[in-house]
């Protein structure tokens, strides 16, 4: 599925004009499990600057895919954390196991996978694949939408680690 309305490379105005990246936008309204998934797990993360948080890979990470002109993004989540059952009554036996396997990482779940076209390479200086930015807010919104969000303290920002 292209779900390229909710990805976007782009600066993100808490990390400065120069720090260009991949962001996903969570929607709090959403009915697709993996996305109300991942929105529960967004409660493990540790606060860096105020509002960003920061999610260890464990519980949450992203993973780069390119296909000829097509950037695409798992977000995955270990069968562990799932089994905490982060997302209230849809842990194991429930909706959640039915969660498509991480094709690289029998131990995980893919969340949710979105693609765009783009000639982004989500690498950083060091060779280490970019961070992935995630948005969570409530309902449809545009991108400058939910950075005014972000500014008015309605919507956060999570940091994943990527390979």
């Amino acid at each position: 599925m292209d779900d390229s309305a909710r990805m976007w490379i782009t600066a993100v105005p808490p990390f400065g004009p120069d720090d260009t990246g991949v962001l996903l936008a969570l929607d709090h309204d959403s009915q697709d499990l993996g996305e109300l998934t991942a929105l529960a797990l967004l409660d493990r993360g540790h606060e860096g600057e105020e509002g960003v948080f920061y999610l260890l890979p464990f519980d949450l990470a992203a993973r780069y895919e390119r296909v000829g002109d097509r950037l695409a993004v798992r977000i995955t989540a270990s069968r562990e954390v799932l089994a905490d059952d982060p997302a209230g009554g849809r842990g194991p036996g429930g909706p959640a196991a039915g969660l498509p396997p991480d094709a690289d990482d029998a131990d995980r779940v893919t969340l949710l996978r979105r693609e765009l076209v783009t000639d982004f390479v989500p690498s950083g200086p060091d060779g280490e694949k970019q961070g992935v930015l995630l948005i969570d807010h409530p309902g449809p919104a545009s991108l400058p939408e939910l950075f005014a969000r972000f500014e008015r303290g309605e919507s956060g920002f999570a940091v994943l680690n990527a390979s």
